[in-house]
Protein backbone atom coordinates (compact mmCIF):
# COMPACT_ATOMS: atom_id res chain seq x y z
CA UNK A 1 0.00 0.00 0.00
CA UNK A 2 0.98 3.64 -0.37
CA UNK A 3 2.28 5.17 2.84
CA UNK A 4 2.61 8.77 1.67
CA UNK A 5 -0.27 9.86 3.93
CA UNK A 6 -0.60 7.87 7.13
CA UNK A 7 -4.17 7.38 8.34
CA UNK A 8 -5.68 4.87 10.72
CA UNK A 9 -8.49 3.76 8.40
CA UNK A 10 -6.27 3.03 5.39
CA UNK A 11 -3.70 1.24 7.53
CA UNK A 12 -6.38 -0.90 9.11
CA UNK A 13 -7.87 -1.67 5.69
CA UNK A 14 -4.44 -2.89 4.57
CA UNK A 15 -4.03 -4.97 7.71
CA UNK A 16 -7.39 -6.63 7.12
CA UNK A 17 -6.59 -7.25 3.45
CA UNK A 18 -3.27 -8.85 4.37
CA UNK A 19 -1.26 -6.39 2.28
CA UNK A 20 0.45 -4.88 5.32
CA UNK A 21 1.44 -6.09 8.76
CA UNK A 22 2.34 -4.05 11.86
CA UNK A 23 5.98 -5.16 11.69
CA UNK A 24 6.22 -3.95 8.07
CA UNK A 25 4.73 -0.57 8.92
CA UNK A 26 6.94 -0.08 11.97
CA UNK A 27 10.05 -1.12 10.03
CA UNK A 28 9.21 1.35 7.25
CA UNK A 29 8.71 4.21 9.70
CA UNK A 30 11.90 3.42 11.62
CA UNK A 31 13.80 3.58 8.34
CA UNK A 32 12.21 6.95 7.58
CA UNK A 33 13.18 8.25 11.01
CA UNK A 34 16.76 7.10 10.54
CA UNK A 35 16.97 8.79 7.14
CA UNK A 36 15.20 12.01 8.13
CA UNK A 37 17.76 14.84 8.06
CA UNK A 38 16.38 16.79 11.03
CA UNK A 39 17.91 14.99 14.01
CA UNK A 40 16.33 17.38 16.51
CA UNK A 41 12.86 15.82 16.15
CA UNK A 42 13.39 13.13 18.80
CA UNK A 43 14.91 13.27 22.27
CA UNK A 44 14.73 9.55 22.98
CA UNK A 45 13.92 6.45 20.95
CA UNK A 46 14.01 2.82 22.07
CA UNK A 47 16.07 0.29 20.16
CA UNK A 48 14.45 -0.55 16.82
CA UNK A 49 14.40 -4.22 17.78
CA UNK A 50 12.30 -3.41 20.87
CA UNK A 51 9.67 -1.59 18.82
CA UNK A 52 9.60 -4.29 16.15
CA UNK A 53 9.20 -6.97 18.80
CA UNK A 54 6.22 -5.10 20.26
CA UNK A 55 4.63 -4.91 16.81
CA UNK A 56 5.24 -8.63 16.26
CA UNK A 57 3.16 -9.48 19.34
CA UNK A 58 0.01 -8.02 17.80
CA UNK A 59 -2.53 -10.58 16.62
CA UNK A 60 -4.65 -9.58 13.60
CA UNK A 61 -7.58 -11.37 15.26
CA UNK A 62 -7.63 -8.45 17.75
CA UNK A 63 -8.05 -5.67 15.18
CA UNK A 64 -11.79 -5.25 15.72
CA UNK A 65 -11.33 -5.10 19.49
CA UNK A 66 -8.39 -2.68 19.46
CA UNK A 67 -9.27 0.66 17.79
CA UNK A 68 -5.59 1.64 17.41
CA UNK A 69 -4.29 -1.81 16.46
CA UNK A 70 -0.75 -1.51 15.07
CA UNK A 71 -0.82 2.30 14.84
CA UNK A 72 2.62 3.86 15.57
CA UNK A 73 2.68 7.18 17.40
CA UNK A 74 5.07 9.64 19.03
CA UNK A 75 4.87 11.21 22.50
CA UNK A 76 6.00 14.69 23.54
CA UNK A 77 8.77 14.40 26.12
CA UNK A 78 6.82 15.99 28.95
CA UNK A 79 4.45 12.99 28.95
CA UNK A 80 5.56 9.85 30.78
CA UNK A 81 6.27 6.62 28.91
CA UNK A 82 7.46 3.73 31.08
CA UNK A 83 10.94 2.62 30.12
CA UNK A 84 11.84 5.98 28.59
CA UNK A 85 13.11 9.06 30.45
CA UNK A 86 10.98 12.16 30.78
CA UNK A 87 13.23 15.21 30.40
CA UNK A 88 10.93 18.05 29.26
CA UNK A 89 13.99 19.00 27.13
CA UNK A 90 16.11 19.60 30.22
CA UNK A 91 18.74 16.84 30.69
CA UNK A 92 19.47 17.78 34.31
CA UNK A 93 15.77 17.41 35.16
CA UNK A 94 15.28 14.00 33.50
CA UNK A 95 13.78 11.13 35.48
CA UNK A 96 12.61 7.59 34.79
CA UNK A 97 8.83 7.29 35.27
CA UNK A 98 7.57 4.09 36.83
CA UNK A 99 4.51 3.90 34.61
CA UNK A 100 2.92 5.37 31.51
CA UNK A 101 0.90 8.56 31.71
CA UNK A 102 -2.80 7.68 31.74
CA UNK A 103 -3.24 8.88 28.17
CA UNK A 104 -0.31 6.78 26.93
CA UNK A 105 -1.55 3.73 28.83
CA UNK A 106 -4.98 4.04 27.23
CA UNK A 107 -3.53 4.37 23.72
CA UNK A 108 -1.19 1.41 24.17
CA UNK A 109 -4.01 -0.71 25.58
CA UNK A 110 -5.91 0.08 22.37
CA UNK A 111 -3.04 -1.36 20.28
CA UNK A 112 -0.95 1.73 19.52
CA UNK A 113 2.87 1.49 19.42
CA UNK A 114 5.20 4.18 20.80
CA UNK A 115 8.06 5.09 18.43
CA UNK A 116 9.78 7.52 20.78
CA UNK A 117 9.78 10.76 22.75
CA UNK A 118 9.72 14.03 20.80
CA UNK A 119 11.55 17.31 21.33
CA UNK A 120 9.83 20.41 22.72
CA UNK A 121 10.40 23.91 23.97
CA UNK A 122 11.90 23.27 27.38
CA UNK A 123 9.25 22.72 30.08
CA UNK A 124 6.66 23.38 27.34
CA UNK A 125 7.42 27.10 27.65
CA UNK A 126 7.22 28.61 24.18
CA UNK A 127 5.36 28.42 20.87
CA UNK A 128 8.36 28.24 18.55
CA UNK A 129 10.40 25.06 19.07
CA UNK A 130 13.86 26.63 19.44
CA UNK A 131 14.22 26.47 23.25
CA UNK A 132 15.80 23.04 23.61
CA UNK A 133 19.36 21.84 24.19
CA UNK A 134 18.50 18.93 21.89
CA UNK A 135 18.26 21.31 18.93
CA UNK A 136 15.51 23.18 17.14
CA UNK A 137 13.24 21.02 14.94
CA UNK A 138 12.50 22.74 11.64
CA UNK A 139 9.41 23.19 9.51
CA UNK A 140 8.91 20.21 7.22
CA UNK A 141 8.62 22.67 4.32
CA UNK A 142 11.62 24.95 4.90
CA UNK A 143 14.54 24.05 7.16
CA UNK A 144 15.34 27.72 7.73
CA UNK A 145 12.01 28.16 9.52
CA UNK A 146 10.82 27.16 12.98
CA UNK A 147 8.61 24.12 13.48
CA UNK A 148 6.42 25.87 16.00
CA UNK A 149 6.21 24.75 19.61
CA UNK A 150 6.20 23.81 22.24
CA UNK A 151 5.13 20.48 20.71
CA UNK A 152 7.76 20.84 18.00
CA UNK A 153 8.99 17.29 17.47
CA UNK A 154 5.48 15.88 17.83
CA UNK A 155 4.15 18.02 14.98
CA UNK A 156 7.14 17.42 12.72
CA UNK A 157 6.91 13.66 13.21
CA UNK A 158 3.39 13.66 11.74
CA UNK A 159 3.99 16.35 9.13
CA UNK A 160 7.06 14.51 7.82
CA UNK A 161 5.30 11.14 7.68
CA UNK A 162 7.30 9.56 10.51
CA UNK A 163 4.26 8.64 12.63
CA UNK A 164 0.52 8.18 12.15
CA UNK A 165 -0.33 10.52 15.00
CA UNK A 166 1.40 12.12 17.96
CA UNK A 167 0.66 13.57 21.37
CA UNK A 168 1.50 17.13 22.28
CA UNK A 169 0.34 19.42 25.04
CA UNK A 170 -1.44 22.73 24.72
CA UNK A 171 -1.54 25.53 27.29
CA UNK A 172 -1.08 28.59 25.10
CA UNK A 173 -1.35 27.09 21.63
CA UNK A 174 1.36 24.43 21.61
CA UNK A 175 -0.97 21.90 20.02
CA UNK A 176 -2.14 24.31 17.32
CA UNK A 177 0.70 26.63 16.21
CA UNK A 178 2.99 23.74 15.12
CA UNK A 179 0.06 22.14 13.29
CA UNK A 180 -0.39 25.29 11.20
CA UNK A 181 3.31 25.52 10.38
CA UNK A 182 3.52 21.84 9.36
CA UNK A 183 0.20 21.51 7.49
CA UNK A 184 -1.54 19.02 9.77
CA UNK A 185 -4.51 18.75 12.13
CA UNK A 186 -3.95 19.90 15.72
CA UNK A 187 -6.82 19.03 18.07
CA UNK A 188 -6.85 20.79 21.45
CA UNK A 189 -9.59 19.08 23.41
CA UNK A 190 -11.59 20.68 26.17
CA UNK A 191 -9.74 21.05 29.47
CA UNK A 192 -10.06 17.82 31.44
CA UNK A 193 -11.33 15.65 28.57
CA UNK A 194 -7.99 13.81 28.36
CA UNK A 195 -6.42 13.27 31.79
CA UNK A 196 -3.05 14.90 32.44
CA UNK A 197 -1.98 12.35 35.06
CA UNK A 198 1.62 11.57 34.17
CA UNK A 199 2.07 14.82 32.23
CA UNK A 200 4.57 17.32 33.64
CA UNK A 201 2.51 20.50 34.18
CA UNK A 202 3.24 23.78 32.46
CA UNK A 203 0.20 25.59 33.87
CA UNK A 204 -1.77 22.76 35.42
CA UNK A 205 -5.11 24.56 35.56
CA UNK A 206 -4.96 25.21 31.81
CA UNK A 207 -2.98 22.28 30.38
CA UNK A 208 -4.46 19.94 27.77
CA UNK A 209 -3.02 16.90 26.05
CA UNK A 210 -3.34 17.58 22.32
CA UNK A 211 -3.40 15.36 19.24
CA UNK A 212 -1.62 15.82 15.89
CA UNK A 213 -2.87 13.83 12.89
CA UNK A 214 -3.28 13.99 9.13
CA UNK A 215 -7.06 13.99 9.29
CA UNK A 216 -9.72 15.25 11.66
CA UNK A 217 -11.15 11.72 11.66
CA UNK A 218 -7.89 10.32 13.03
CA UNK A 219 -7.68 13.01 15.69
CA UNK A 220 -11.21 12.19 16.83
CA UNK A 221 -10.49 8.45 16.84
CA UNK A 222 -7.51 9.00 19.13
CA UNK A 223 -9.56 11.32 21.36
CA UNK A 224 -12.23 8.66 21.76
CA UNK A 225 -9.62 6.25 23.15
CA UNK A 226 -7.80 8.80 25.30
CA UNK A 227 -10.74 10.61 26.91
CA UNK A 228 -12.47 9.98 30.21
CA UNK A 229 -12.22 10.77 33.90
CA UNK A 230 -9.12 9.94 35.91
CA UNK A 231 -9.58 10.32 39.69
CA UNK A 232 -5.90 11.21 40.10
CA UNK A 233 -6.30 14.31 37.90
CA UNK A 234 -7.89 17.18 39.81
CA UNK A 235 -8.90 18.87 36.53
CA UNK A 236 -10.34 15.77 34.87
CA UNK A 237 -14.00 16.10 33.89
CA UNK A 238 -16.71 13.73 32.65
CA UNK A 239 -17.15 13.78 28.91
CA UNK A 240 -20.31 15.37 27.60
CA UNK A 241 -21.20 16.29 24.04
CA UNK A 242 -22.15 19.82 23.08
CA UNK A 243 -23.67 19.94 19.63
CA UNK A 244 -23.21 22.63 16.98
CA UNK A 245 -25.28 23.52 13.92
CA UNK A 246 -24.23 21.94 10.62
CA UNK A 247 -24.18 25.49 9.23
CA UNK A 248 -22.88 27.52 12.17
CA UNK A 249 -22.66 31.23 12.78
CA UNK A 250 -18.93 31.84 12.49
CA UNK A 251 -17.16 34.63 14.34
CA UNK A 252 -14.54 36.26 12.12
CA UNK A 253 -12.11 39.11 12.67
CA UNK A 254 -13.04 42.65 11.75
CA UNK A 255 -10.81 43.82 8.87
CA UNK A 256 -9.20 46.41 11.15
CA UNK A 257 -8.26 43.69 13.68
CA UNK A 258 -6.65 41.28 11.23
CA UNK A 259 -3.03 41.40 12.27
CA UNK A 260 -0.48 39.34 10.30
CA UNK A 261 2.66 41.40 10.97
CA UNK A 262 3.24 41.98 7.28
CA UNK A 263 2.77 38.35 6.24
CA UNK A 264 0.66 38.72 3.09
CA UNK A 265 0.56 34.97 2.47
CA UNK A 266 -0.95 34.21 5.88
CA UNK A 267 -3.46 37.03 5.38
CA UNK A 268 -4.46 35.62 1.99
CA UNK A 269 -4.95 32.11 3.39
CA UNK A 270 -7.26 33.49 6.10
CA UNK A 271 -9.32 35.33 3.49
CA UNK A 272 -9.55 32.15 1.42
CA UNK A 273 -10.72 30.20 4.47
CA UNK A 274 -13.44 32.77 5.15
CA UNK A 275 -14.62 32.52 1.54
CA UNK A 276 -14.68 28.74 1.67
CA UNK A 277 -16.57 28.74 4.97
CA UNK A 278 -19.20 30.95 3.38
CA UNK A 279 -19.37 28.57 0.41
CA UNK A 280 -20.13 25.75 2.85
CA UNK A 281 -23.14 27.73 4.04
CA UNK A 282 -21.59 28.96 7.27
CA UNK A 283 -22.80 32.42 8.31
CA UNK A 284 -19.96 34.92 8.90
CA UNK A 285 -20.40 37.29 11.84
CA UNK A 286 -17.77 39.94 12.55
CA UNK A 287 -16.71 40.05 16.19
CA UNK A 288 -14.62 42.50 18.19
CA UNK A 289 -11.35 40.72 18.99
CA UNK A 290 -10.00 43.29 21.47
CA UNK A 291 -11.04 41.48 24.70
CA UNK A 292 -9.72 38.15 23.40
CA UNK A 293 -6.44 39.83 22.56
CA UNK A 294 -6.15 41.25 26.08
CA UNK A 295 -6.89 37.85 27.60
CA UNK A 296 -4.24 36.28 25.35
CA UNK A 297 -1.64 38.80 26.55
CA UNK A 298 -2.32 37.88 30.18
CA UNK A 299 -0.99 34.33 29.83
CA UNK A 300 2.62 35.49 29.96
CA UNK A 301 2.17 39.16 30.88
CA UNK A 302 0.43 38.86 34.23
CA UNK A 303 0.60 37.01 37.54
CA UNK A 304 -0.81 33.92 35.82
CA UNK A 305 2.75 33.35 34.59
CA UNK A 306 3.60 32.33 38.17
CA UNK A 307 1.84 29.00 37.64
CA UNK A 308 4.65 27.96 35.29
CA UNK A 309 7.04 27.86 38.24
CA UNK A 310 4.84 25.61 40.41
CA UNK A 311 5.62 22.18 38.98
CA UNK A 312 9.39 22.64 38.86
CA UNK A 313 9.93 25.08 41.74
CA UNK A 314 12.58 23.04 43.64
CA UNK A 315 14.55 22.43 40.44
CA UNK A 316 14.19 26.04 39.32
CA UNK A 317 15.53 27.27 42.65
CA UNK A 318 18.37 24.75 42.98
CA UNK A 319 19.61 24.49 39.39
CA UNK A 320 18.70 27.68 37.53
CA UNK A 321 21.75 27.45 35.26
CA UNK A 322 20.48 24.13 33.89
CA UNK A 323 17.47 25.90 32.38
CA UNK A 324 17.39 27.44 28.90
CA UNK A 325 18.16 31.19 29.30
CA UNK A 326 14.93 32.36 27.67
CA UNK A 327 12.82 29.88 29.64
CA UNK A 328 14.63 30.93 32.82
CA UNK A 329 13.80 34.60 32.15
CA UNK A 330 10.12 33.71 31.85
CA UNK A 331 10.17 31.66 35.05
CA UNK A 332 12.07 34.35 36.95
CA UNK A 333 9.52 36.94 35.91
CA UNK A 334 6.67 34.66 36.98
CA UNK A 335 8.26 33.99 40.36
CA UNK A 336 8.24 37.70 41.23
CA UNK A 337 4.46 38.02 41.36
CA UNK A 338 2.67 38.11 44.71
CA UNK A 339 -0.64 36.55 45.74
CA UNK A 340 -2.14 40.05 45.68
CA UNK A 341 -0.95 40.42 42.07
CA UNK A 342 -2.66 37.16 41.17
CA UNK A 343 -5.97 38.17 42.70
CA UNK A 344 -5.85 41.52 40.92
CA UNK A 345 -5.26 39.75 37.61
CA UNK A 346 -8.01 37.22 38.36
CA UNK A 347 -10.44 40.09 38.77
CA UNK A 348 -9.23 41.70 35.57
CA UNK A 349 -9.57 38.41 33.70
CA UNK A 350 -13.13 37.98 34.97
CA UNK A 351 -14.06 41.35 33.51
CA UNK A 352 -12.43 40.56 30.17
CA UNK A 353 -14.25 37.23 30.03
CA UNK A 354 -17.56 39.09 30.27
CA UNK A 355 -16.59 41.25 27.31
CA UNK A 356 -15.34 38.30 25.28
CA UNK A 357 -18.39 36.27 26.27
CA UNK A 358 -20.62 39.00 24.88
CA UNK A 359 -18.95 38.43 21.51
CA UNK A 360 -19.18 34.64 21.80
CA UNK A 361 -22.97 34.67 22.29
CA UNK A 362 -23.30 36.20 18.81
CA UNK A 363 -21.81 33.09 17.19
CA UNK A 364 -21.56 29.31 17.42
CA UNK A 365 -17.81 29.09 16.74
CA UNK A 366 -14.84 31.29 15.90
CA UNK A 367 -12.70 31.00 12.75
CA UNK A 368 -9.29 32.59 13.36
CA UNK A 369 -5.79 32.35 11.91
CA UNK A 370 -3.81 29.69 13.75
CA UNK A 371 -0.77 31.98 13.84
CA UNK A 372 -0.42 35.40 12.22
CA UNK A 373 2.96 34.55 10.69
CA UNK A 374 6.03 32.38 11.14
CA UNK A 375 9.73 33.11 11.61
CA UNK A 376 13.09 31.77 10.62
CA UNK A 377 15.09 30.16 13.40
CA UNK A 378 17.54 33.09 13.20
CA UNK A 379 14.73 35.64 13.56
CA UNK A 380 13.32 33.77 16.54
CA UNK A 381 16.66 33.53 18.31
CA UNK A 382 17.31 37.24 17.71
CA UNK A 383 14.04 38.28 19.39
CA UNK A 384 12.79 35.25 21.36
CA UNK A 385 10.17 36.87 23.58
CA UNK A 386 8.52 39.30 21.20
CA UNK A 387 8.45 36.89 18.27
CA UNK A 388 6.99 34.18 20.47
CA UNK A 389 4.28 36.56 21.71
CA UNK A 390 3.26 37.24 18.11
CA UNK A 391 2.81 33.53 17.46
CA UNK A 392 0.26 33.30 20.30
CA UNK A 393 -1.88 36.25 19.23
CA UNK A 394 -4.82 34.02 18.22
CA UNK A 395 -4.26 31.06 20.55
CA UNK A 396 -3.35 32.20 24.08
CA UNK A 397 -6.89 33.10 25.18
CA UNK A 398 -8.55 29.74 24.43
CA UNK A 399 -7.81 27.78 27.60
CA UNK A 400 -8.39 30.82 29.79
CA UNK A 401 -11.95 30.80 28.43
CA UNK A 402 -12.40 27.02 28.68
CA UNK A 403 -12.96 26.54 24.95
CA UNK A 404 -12.26 23.68 22.56
CA UNK A 405 -10.21 24.21 19.40
CA UNK A 406 -8.87 22.47 16.32
CA UNK A 407 -6.24 23.79 13.91
CA UNK A 408 -6.38 22.74 10.26
CA UNK A 409 -4.37 23.34 7.08
CA UNK A 410 -5.50 26.36 5.06
CA UNK A 411 -3.15 26.21 2.06
CA UNK A 412 0.17 27.48 0.76
CA UNK A 413 1.63 30.75 -0.46
CA UNK A 414 4.11 31.35 -3.25
CA UNK A 415 6.93 30.68 -0.77
CA UNK A 416 5.78 27.07 -0.50
CA UNK A 417 5.13 27.43 3.21
CA UNK A 418 1.67 26.67 4.65
CA UNK A 419 -0.65 28.66 6.86
CA UNK A 420 -3.41 27.35 9.05
CA UNK A 421 -6.71 28.42 10.52
CA UNK A 422 -8.40 27.32 13.73
CA UNK A 423 -12.00 26.62 14.69
CA UNK A 424 -12.83 27.44 18.32
CA UNK A 425 -16.00 26.41 20.11
CA UNK A 426 -17.54 25.83 23.53
CA UNK A 427 -16.13 23.33 26.00
CA UNK A 428 -17.02 19.75 25.04
CA UNK A 429 -18.04 20.71 21.51
CA UNK A 430 -14.93 18.78 20.40
CA UNK A 431 -16.78 16.14 18.36
CA UNK A 432 -18.93 18.61 16.46
CA UNK A 433 -16.05 21.04 16.01
CA UNK A 434 -13.87 18.27 14.58
CA UNK A 435 -16.56 17.39 12.02
CA UNK A 436 -16.74 21.05 10.94
CA UNK A 437 -12.95 21.19 10.72
CA UNK A 438 -12.99 18.11 8.50
CA UNK A 439 -15.44 19.75 6.13
CA UNK A 440 -13.39 22.96 5.90
CA UNK A 441 -10.08 21.09 5.62
CA UNK A 442 -11.28 19.08 2.63
CA UNK A 443 -12.96 22.09 1.02
CA UNK A 444 -9.74 24.14 1.23
CA UNK A 445 -7.78 21.34 -0.46
CA UNK A 446 -4.50 21.89 1.37
CA UNK A 447 -4.01 18.18 1.99
CA UNK A 448 -1.94 17.13 4.96
CA UNK A 449 1.72 17.05 5.88
CA UNK A 450 4.61 17.26 3.48
CA UNK A 451 2.82 15.01 0.96
CA UNK A 452 -0.10 17.49 0.65
CA UNK A 453 -2.34 14.51 -0.14
CA UNK A 454 -6.01 14.85 0.86
CA UNK A 455 -7.19 12.66 3.73
CA UNK A 456 -9.03 9.50 2.77
CA UNK A 457 -11.25 9.44 5.84
CA UNK A 458 -14.17 11.80 6.21
CA UNK A 459 -16.29 12.66 9.22
CA UNK A 460 -20.03 12.95 9.28
CA UNK A 461 -21.70 15.40 11.61
CA UNK A 462 -21.74 13.71 15.02
CA UNK A 463 -24.95 12.15 16.27
CA UNK A 464 -26.19 13.96 19.39
CA UNK A 465 -25.53 11.85 22.48
CA UNK A 466 -26.72 11.68 26.08
CA UNK A 467 -24.72 10.51 29.07
CA UNK A 468 -26.15 7.88 31.38
CA UNK A 469 -24.95 6.80 34.84
CA UNK A 470 -25.30 3.06 35.49
CA UNK A 471 -24.73 1.36 38.82
CA UNK A 472 -25.75 -2.30 38.42
CA UNK A 473 -26.37 -5.01 35.86
CA UNK A 474 -25.63 -2.62 32.97
CA UNK A 475 -22.03 -2.07 34.12
CA UNK A 476 -19.40 -3.17 31.61
CA UNK A 477 -19.04 -6.94 31.49
CA UNK A 478 -22.20 -7.58 33.51
CA UNK A 479 -25.34 -9.40 32.50
CA UNK A 480 -27.34 -6.52 30.98
CA UNK A 481 -24.48 -4.51 29.51
CA UNK A 482 -25.37 -5.87 26.07
CA UNK A 483 -28.53 -3.72 26.13
CA UNK A 484 -26.39 -0.58 26.10
CA UNK A 485 -23.94 -1.90 23.52
CA UNK A 486 -26.77 -2.81 21.14
CA UNK A 487 -27.91 0.82 21.18
CA UNK A 488 -24.45 2.14 20.21
CA UNK A 489 -23.41 3.21 23.71
CA UNK A 490 -19.76 3.73 24.62
CA UNK A 491 -18.09 3.76 28.00
CA UNK A 492 -16.92 7.23 29.02
CA UNK A 493 -15.54 6.69 32.51
CA UNK A 494 -15.70 4.67 35.71
CA UNK A 495 -16.21 6.92 38.74
CA UNK A 496 -18.24 7.25 41.94
CA UNK A 497 -21.34 9.12 43.02
CA UNK A 498 -21.37 11.96 45.50
CA UNK A 499 -21.12 10.77 49.15
CA UNK A 500 -24.86 11.00 49.87
CA UNK A 501 -26.00 7.92 47.93
CA UNK A 502 -26.88 4.45 49.19
CA UNK A 503 -27.13 1.16 47.28
CA UNK A 504 -29.64 -1.63 47.92
CA UNK A 505 -29.99 -5.18 46.59
CA UNK A 506 -33.53 -5.62 45.24
CA UNK A 507 -35.41 -8.91 45.24
CA UNK A 508 -35.66 -9.11 41.44
CA UNK A 509 -34.72 -11.61 38.71
CA UNK A 510 -32.07 -11.12 37.53
CA UNK A 511 -30.72 -9.46 40.69
CA UNK A 512 -30.60 -5.68 40.46
CA UNK A 513 -29.44 -2.86 42.70
CA UNK A 514 -31.37 0.20 43.67
CA UNK A 515 -29.47 3.48 43.88
CA UNK A 516 -31.01 6.01 46.26
CA UNK A 517 -30.14 9.63 46.91
CA UNK A 518 -30.03 10.11 50.70
CA UNK A 519 -29.38 13.76 51.61
CA UNK A 520 -27.34 14.08 54.79
CA UNK A 521 -25.78 10.62 54.48
CA UNK A 522 -21.97 10.87 54.66
CA UNK A 523 -20.73 7.87 52.75
CA UNK A 524 -17.82 7.35 50.38
CA UNK A 525 -19.81 7.23 47.16
CA UNK A 526 -21.04 4.30 45.06
CA UNK A 527 -19.00 2.93 42.14
CA UNK A 528 -20.74 3.74 38.85
CA UNK A 529 -19.96 4.09 35.14
CA UNK A 530 -20.80 6.90 32.76
CA UNK A 531 -21.95 5.75 29.33
CA UNK A 532 -22.75 7.89 26.31
CA UNK A 533 -25.36 6.85 23.78
CA UNK A 534 -27.22 8.44 20.87
CA UNK A 535 -30.33 10.35 21.89
CA UNK A 536 -32.50 7.98 19.84
CA UNK A 537 -30.97 5.01 21.62
CA UNK A 538 -31.45 6.71 24.98
CA UNK A 539 -35.14 7.13 24.21
CA UNK A 540 -35.50 3.43 23.33
CA UNK A 541 -33.61 2.44 26.45
CA UNK A 542 -35.77 4.53 28.78
CA UNK A 543 -38.99 3.36 27.11
CA UNK A 544 -38.06 -0.28 27.78
CA UNK A 545 -36.95 0.27 31.37
CA UNK A 546 -39.03 -1.89 33.75
CA UNK A 547 -40.35 -0.78 37.12
CA UNK A 548 -39.22 -0.10 39.80
CA UNK A 549 -36.29 1.45 37.94
CA UNK A 550 -36.44 5.01 36.66
CA UNK A 551 -34.21 7.72 35.27
CA UNK A 552 -33.36 10.75 37.39
CA UNK A 553 -30.42 13.04 37.95
CA UNK A 554 -27.38 11.48 39.63
CA UNK A 555 -24.67 13.68 41.15
CA UNK A 556 -21.11 12.40 40.85
CA UNK A 557 -18.09 12.87 43.09
CA UNK A 558 -16.83 15.74 40.91
CA UNK A 559 -20.12 17.63 41.36
CA UNK A 560 -21.44 17.07 37.84
CA UNK A 561 -24.95 15.68 37.30
CA UNK A 562 -26.09 13.22 34.64
CA UNK A 563 -29.18 11.19 33.85
CA UNK A 564 -28.94 7.87 35.68
CA UNK A 565 -30.70 4.92 37.28
CA UNK A 566 -32.66 5.64 40.43
CA UNK A 567 -35.08 3.33 42.20
CA UNK A 568 -38.68 3.96 43.24
CA UNK A 569 -38.87 4.37 47.02
CA UNK A 570 -41.40 1.55 47.61
CA UNK A 571 -39.00 -1.04 46.15
CA UNK A 572 -36.36 -0.17 48.73
CA UNK A 573 -38.56 -1.24 51.66
CA UNK A 574 -37.02 -4.39 53.11
CA UNK A 575 -34.21 -4.42 50.53
CA UNK A 576 -30.69 -5.28 51.71
CA UNK A 577 -28.50 -2.21 52.26
CA UNK A 578 -25.27 -3.04 50.43
CA UNK A 579 -23.75 0.44 50.61
CA UNK A 580 -20.70 -0.77 52.62
CA UNK A 581 -19.60 -2.83 49.61
CA UNK A 582 -19.11 0.42 47.68
CA UNK A 583 -20.79 -0.81 44.49
CA UNK A 584 -22.71 -3.56 42.73
CA UNK A 585 -19.66 -5.24 41.22
CA UNK A 586 -17.98 -5.57 44.63
CA UNK A 587 -21.21 -6.86 46.18
CA UNK A 588 -21.63 -9.52 43.49
CA UNK A 589 -17.99 -10.56 43.89
CA UNK A 590 -18.53 -10.96 47.63
CA UNK A 591 -21.58 -13.15 46.97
Amino acid sequence: MMLDLLEISTIHAAYRAGTLEPVQLVTTLLARIAAYPDKAVFIYRPEDATIIAEAALLDIAEIDRLPLFGIPFVVKDNIDVAGMPTSAACPAFAFAPARDAVVVARLRAAGAIVLGKANLDQFATGLNGTRSPFGAPRSVFDAAYISGGSSSGSAVSVGAGLAVFSLGTDTAGSGRVPAGINNIIGLKPSIGRIPTTGVLPACQSLDCVSIFANSAADALAVLRVAEGICPADAYSRPVRNVTLPARPRVGILLPAEREFFGDAEAAARYEAALAQAAALGWEPVEITYAPFREIAAMLYGSAFAAERVTAIKPFFESKPDAIDPTVRRILERGAKYSAADLFADMHRLAGLKILAGAEMVKVDILLLPTAPTSFTVDEMEADPLEANAKLGLYTNFVNFMDLSAIALPAGFGESGRPAGVTLIGPAFADDALTALADALHNALGAGAGVSRKPPHTRLEAPVPEVTLVVAGAHLSGMVLNHELLSLGARLVAATTTAPDYKLFALATTPPKPGLAHTPGFAGTGIAVEIWSLPTEGFGKFVAALPAPMGIGKVTLADGSTHPGFLCEAHALEGAENITPHGGWRAYRAAK
